[in-house]
């Protein structure tokens, strides 16, 4: 089974009659990962401390604290409050966490019928929200009381979404059918 850096290599071989490239350098590829996770307002030092945990876990990285970036009396927030945690991933890090993700997380996904194409942005990056962290397997099932969702989004250098598409088509990524 080829990984998805090997995908990311032949993608221009593949892709060059379908898209009308000539040159190498057109064929897009995958820059960055940003994993993002809201906590709320949470005043929970210990289910904060869980959140990044985890995240370390899943990830393999130290996940940034984020603060709020206005007071919102509505919310009981106050500027710099911590609101939630980012993480983002290049390199080889970026490669195993979407071999991990795509190959075993997403197919424990419970009622998973693939992920809409409308989820791609015209800037040919791609957002996949996730209901549950516990899809990954690095993740205890006996501590099933604190589950969070999170935001996974991966960016490309494809120039619109055309292109995006055909990428994330051709280095695996499971798209619902029509």
């Amino acid at each position: 089974m080829k990984t998805i850096k090997q995908k990311q290599n032949e993608t221009f071989v593949v892709l060059k009659e379908k898209l009308g490239w000539t040159n190498p350098m057109q064929a897009p590829r995958l820059l960055k990962a940003v994993i993002s996770v809201g906590t709320g307002s949470l005043k929970d030092k210990k289910k904060n401390e869980l959140v990044a945990d985890r995240l370390t876990k899943i990830t393999g990285q130290k996940p940034a604290p984020r603060g709020a970036k206005k007071a919102v009396a509505a919310f009981k927030t106050r500027l710099g409050d911590l609101i939630g945690y980012q993480i983002t991933l290049r390199g080889p890090r970026l490669f195993g966490f979407l071999d991990k993700f795509l190959n075993v997380a997403l197919p424990r996904t419970k009622d998973f019928r693939g992920i809409s194409s409308k989820a791609i942005d015209e800037m040919g990056n791609i957002t996949i929200g996730i209901r549950e962290h516990t899809i990954f397997p690095e993740t205890a099932d006996e501590d099933l009381r604190d589950i969070f969702g999170m935001a996974i989004t991966i960016v490309t250098s494809a120039k619109n979404r055309a292109e995006a598409l055909a990428f994330f088509e051709h280095i695996g990524i499971p798209f619902r059918k029509k």
